[in-house]
């Protein structure tokens, strides 16, 4: 006679529905859980967004930020996962790029390692101070009047071989890499350093030669970065300048006049223009100005390290508005290519 089948007693059935309501439970927990900590937590934006970490920062400041900037959709989730990191206590100041559909977990994780994204810092053509502390300003944490303040002191300067006038020759056009938060010294002294690697000894000797200083290399190619975009003639410019100067003839360029005034918009200088007293003005001082009037480019510099010796002691834009010049030994061959320009400059009505 067959035996029947034990029936489970109704203890254990409660025992194992509870173990599979826990089991759920446990798992809808773990669930959660990993998606608030690995889950994306970013708002709307494009591909990525850049977050600003200001030096001395505390974690609220943090915190704020990635909310009042739009970065994270949820500000709690976020917090949990920060807490367990422990980057509260490790905030690090940086420039910090987010990507769209990042986690807590890896938001949180590169701002507590510090691991920001540098600036590709780009100097072209810069013509004052106050232009130059703009654009570090603009793209560095650099303190603006910090920068400022190093600029003004003679005493700093004088390591470098600069004062007050000459401070902007020991800026080179190029592109810097540099960290968001890079202090102002730590910026003029990287800048100071590429200077001082453009200046090899061949560039140095190449500047004795024609009887300058690196200095005053930089301040005559700063004219001449003024004076054309053409790079081929660059070295006939230099060369007037230069034939000029050992003369002890007044340069009268015209570029020194626009900033003198600190009018770079002005299309024609006029006589009421060069009566202007600056020793920036060559209308009116002889010799070089004390400082350059614009940062020139390695290529104007190398220009006028190249200098042709030529008999050019004049040279006046062509008529034929094509950017070129027309150069002249004599003053009375200079008036006729002057003159062409003019009626030119006339007649489109300048």
């Amino acid at each position: 006679m067959a035996k029947k089948s034990k029936q489970p007693s109704s203890k254990s059935v409660w025992i194992r529905r509870i173990l599979v309501i826990a089991g759920c439970l446990l798992a809808g927990a773990l669930v959660y859980i990993s998606y608030r900590v690995f889950g994306p937590n970013t708002k709307a934006f494009g591909d990525s967004k850049y977050f600003y970490v200001r030096t001395n920062s505390t974690y609220a400041n943090v915190l704020d930020g990635l909310e009042e900037q739009g970065i994270i959709r949820n500000r709690n989730s976020f917090n949990w996962v920060a807490q367990q990191l422990d980057y509260p206590s490790r905030v690090k100041a940086g420039r910090y790029k987010i990507n769209r559909g990042m986690s807590n977990f890896d938001i949180a994780r590169m701002l507590r390692s510090g691991k920001q994204s540098p600036v590709d810092l780009v100097i072209n053509k810069i013509r004052t101070k106050d232009d130059f502390v703009r654009k570090i300003a603009n793209n560095l944490e650099a303190d603006s009047t910090v920068l400022r303040s190093l600029m003004a002191d003679a005493v700093y300067l004088r390591q470098f071989g600069l004062d007050t006038n000459t401070v902007m020759c020991g800026v080179l056009p190029d592109t810097y890499e540099f960290y968001w938060n890079t202090g102002a010294e730590a910026v003029f002294k990287k800048l100071e350093k590429a200077r001082m690697a453009f200046w090899t000894d061949d560039r140095k000797e190449k500047a004795s030669k024609l009887g300058l200083s690196v200095n005053e290399v930089t301040i005559l190619a700063s004219i001449v970065e003024e004076e054309s975009n053409k790079n081929d003639e660059k070295p006939l410019i230099s060369s007037v300048y230069l034939n000029r100067y050992r003369k002890g003839m007044r340069l009268q360029a015209d570029p020194t006049v626009k900033f003198a005034l600190q009018d770079f918009g002005l299309k024609r200088i006029r006589e009421n223009h060069t009566l202007f007293d600056s020793p920036y003005n060559t209308y009116r001082y002889s010799g070089l100005p004390p400082g350059p009037i614009c940062t020139p480019s390695e290529k104007t510099l190398n220009a006028v390290l190249n200098t042709p010796d030529t008999d050019y002691l004049y040279f006046c834009a062509r008529s034929d508005f094509s950017g070129y010049h027309a150069f002249a030994a004599t003053y009375e061959e200079h008036l006729v290519n002057a003159r062409k320009y003019q009626a030119e400059l006339n007649k489109r009505g300048f």
